[in-house]
């Protein structure tokens, strides 16, 4: 198992007794597998069109009356208080209606951190939130105004004065490394890993390699701005947010006020990106706060530079990495060490010490990894968290013991593939690394790559490089559907799950029309709103598999109620739900379909207009027994300027071993999506932090570089599509799985190109001339 699985499955070794919903005992497939009608075929997203013509209502969309709009103010060091805070002026400007400071903000509970077993909790900061004057990061919100239009509450802001006692703040990350904690747990899975005795074989070995790599804070940078719509109404809270935590975003904003569940009521039916950081951040609290003083509906929408300076990134990490391997090139030692920015106010692990731990064969490993207390933002989960920092430092070695051994990098990977899971040894549930191996480097052509790329173009050096990237698979208990089938064959599926532009809705409708034998058109989705059944967060790569084991179990709930409702008078008497099976828009009887009857047929006869079922995940056992990992093989071709250090990469290949595809289209958005994440990572994305105060300079797109159109090459994807017997749907999450390995095959490509190894990221000129 791997991070996010033990942290998930805290509570079903006290249920071993159920079996998975979308998992037969003994491994049996699914039926859907091997009865394809809409699932694996190409779908558009059904929430296009509304997207495409405005139709759809983002957080910062939804109109209401008596708006407010909001403004902020951010402290302008990293550690100390308030000694001196001046609003007057602020307060007279016109069209003010509120100022907002410690001094008279509600008191406000601290918000509860995320939760990883009851999701109802999504807290990022484990702070007080304006009740206080203390400061604790530069960028600390001091002030919150209020005004009739965005315009006047942009110019009062401006009109704050604020005098600060300050104190000697942490922001140097080497600093920082003499205080380092050593947490027992990452992510509920034992830190410290020391199986065999890794140094002696280090000191052994054939071959070997020792290097640092590190990887620097990272941002979000969503299309859509963290935003809320806030209204107070007979005593419960009504917020439109831009959440992938919906129930988690209500359960803490009904903490952090004092209300009860049912007083709070979050909807968001479209994110516009999500990617990890859209969950509760302070903007949603102080938004609440506000609107509950002013007795009046308020918007709050992040400028650019406030989402950096509230919303937390990708950690900055350094690791080590050792590996040794004997004369065959067999693996024998890993060792992987390393610190990253965890601030105690934080709850967000960057869990690239468990990366390694399911990627080779290898007869010692040596992990450990070390949390850094510095006075910033808390970091948070961004696509895929640990595993995108961790497979470049590891993937950049495994790539210099081949060029050590002398061994083709592909055929180094492929030797030391394991046949289980390297630490428990548990078997694989489905994995088939090297056909992914394979199928990249039959369309990447990889047969081209030579040890010291020799070719040229003019002032450009040419070189290729590969690695593997890997994401666990996880299934989250406790996620709900509710299936109301009409009089009129139609059927809704309903969930408080999240559409974050990946295609949730899309699938998962194709998934009901498969389970209900319904065509597409009769299936309609309802998601993004707290009043639907109970959803988990949408992270980790697991709300797919989730929602799909949700839809499995109450379509088996919806047969035996339908079948009780159909009474004697049917076809169907006589038959258990066991003997059934959905058909042509009703039921029928396994191996006789002449005994079948429609869902019309039955509702009519029982004088009924629809009759709903709600079904929920339950304990992801598979989990227990299996090792269940995705896989990738990432190609890169790219070009150096010999004269400006200048990188164009021209083509990207990625093969991918993660189950079962239910939608190519929006699959190969996904993979897309993450491998152009990675490439940003690679070559053009940080965060750039003043030392000396803890100020974030990049706090703009202008400053952080993303990658955009013209950046990107050819990307090629491709996937095995093999089922995977134990998830539901035969589907492993495929959100981050993507974004994996690309900048460990950027920086091979790099280092074939010119001989430079670049273990510093991002990969800029100055590293390169």
């Amino acid at each position: 198992m791997s991070k996010l699985q033990n942290a998930i499955v805290g509570g079903v070794r006290r249920v071993l007794g159920q079996v998975p919903a979308g998992w037969l005992p003994g491994g049996t497939p699914d039926p859907l597998i091997q009865r394809r009608v809409s699932l694996g075929t190409q779908q558009p997203r059904i929430d296009g069109p509304d997207k495409v013509r405005g139709g759809a209502r983002f957080a910062a969309e939804v109109p209401m009356d008596g708006l407010l709009y909001t403004a902020l103010v951010h402290a302008t060091i990293a550690r100390g208080r308030i000694a001196e805070l001046d609003t007057g002026a602020a307060e007279a400007a016109p069209g003010v209606a509120l100022v907002m400071t410690h001094r008279n903000a509600p008191k406000l509970a601290v918000p509860p951190p995320i939760g990883m077993t009851s999701m109802k909790a999504a807290g990022n900061n484990i702070l007080p939130i304006m009740q206080d004057p203390e400061i604790r990061w530069n960028g600390q919100t001091v002030a919150l105004i209020l005004a009739e239009s965005q315009e006047e509450a942009d110019h009062a802001a401006t009109l704050v004065q604020v005098r600060y006692e300050t104190e000697r703040a942490r922001t140097r990350f080497e600093e920082a490394k003499a205080d380092a904690r050593t947490p027992d747990s990452i992510l509920i899975e034992k830190n410290r890993l020391l199986k065999g005795n890794a140094e002696a074989a280090l000191t052994a070995a054939a071959h070997r390699t020792d290097a640092v790599y590190r990887t620097p804070w990272y941002n979000h940078n969503p299309i859509e701005p963290h935003a809320a719509t806030v209204l107070w109404k007979d005593g419960r809270l009504i917020v439109h947010d831009a959440t992938q935590m919906l129930n988690g975003t209500a359960g803490s904003l009904a903490k952090v006020f004092g209300l009860k569940d049912d007083q709070v009521h979050v909807s968001s039916p479209f994110v516009g990106g999500g990617f990890g950081g859209k969950a509760l951040w302070d903007h949603q609290i102080l938004a609440a706060a506000a609107a509950k003083l002013a007795k009046r509906p308020v918007r709050i929408v992040l400028r650019r530079s406030s989402m950096y300076r509230l919303i937390g990134g990708r950690a900055e990490t350094e690791q080590r990495v050792a590996l040794a391997a004997d004369a065959r090139g067999k693996l024998t030692a890993l060792l992987h060490h390393g610190y990253s920015v965890k601030p105690l106010h934080s709850v967000c692990d960057e869990q690239y010490g468990l990366t390694g731990r399911s990627l080779y064969a290898c007869e010692s490993f040596d992990i450990v990894q070390h949390h850094l207390d510095l006075d910033v933002v808390a970091n948070t989960f961004m696509r895929g968290p640990g595993e995108a920092v961790g497979t470049f430092a590891i993937e950049s070695a495994i790539d210099e013991l081949a060029h050590d051994i002398g061994m083709d990098p592909v055929a180094l990977r492929l030797r030391n593939l394991p046949d289980r899971d390297p630490v428990s040894g548990a078997p694989h549930s489905q994995s088939d690394p090297a056909k992914a191996w394979q199928m990249g480097a039959d369309q990447f052509g990889w047969n081209r790559w030579e040890r010291r790329s020799t070719r040229r173009e003019g002032e450009w050096r040419l070189g290729l490089g590969c690695a593997t990237g890997t994401f666990p698979y996880a299934r989250m208990p406790g996620m709900s559907v509710r299936i109301t089938v009409d009089d009129e064959g139609r059927a809704t599926v309903a969930s408080a799950a999240h559409e974050m532009g990946m295609g949730t809705a899309t699938v998962q409708r194709q998934h009901a029309a498969d389970r209900l034998g319904l065509p597409l058109e009769r299936v309609d989705v309802r998601i993004g709103d707290t009043s639907l059944p109970f959803a988990t967060m949408a992270g980790g790569s697991s709300q797919t598999a989730s929602l799909g084991a949700a839809i499995t179990a109450a379509s088996s709930k919806l047969a035996g109620e339908l079948v009780r409702l159909a009474g004697n008078d049917t076809p169907l008497a006589g038959l258990r739900a066991n003997d059934l099976e959905f058909a042509e828009g009703g039921l029928r009887c396994v191996g006789d379909p002449s005994r079948q009857e429609s869902f019309a047929s039955i509702l009519r006869r029982a004088g009924r207009r629809q009759i709903s079922v709600e079904g929920e995940s339950s304990a992801p056992l598979e989990m227990l027994k299996f090792a269940m990992h995705s896989t990738s093989a990432i190609f890169c071709e790219l070009r150096v300027s010999e004269a400006t250090g200048e990188v164009r990469v021209t083509r990207l290949v990625g093969a991918f071993d993660c189950g079962r595809i239910l939608n190519p289209k929006t699959a190969a958005s996904q993979f897309r999506g993450g491998m152009i994440m990675g490439l940003g990572m690679a070559l053009t994305e940080e965060t750039l932090l003043d030392p000396r105060n803890g100020r974030i300079m990049s706090a703009s797109l202008t400053d952080y570089h993303v990658p955009v159109h013209l950046d990107l090459p050819e990307i090629d994807v491709l996937w095995t599509d093999i089922p995977d017997p134990r998830a539901p749907m035969g589907a492993r999450g495929i959100g981050e799985i993507g974004i994996t390995g690309v900048a460990a095959a950027v920086a091979n490509a790099v280092f074939n190109a010119t001989g430079k190894r670049v273990r510093d990221l991002p990969i800029t000129l100055d590293k390169l001339l």
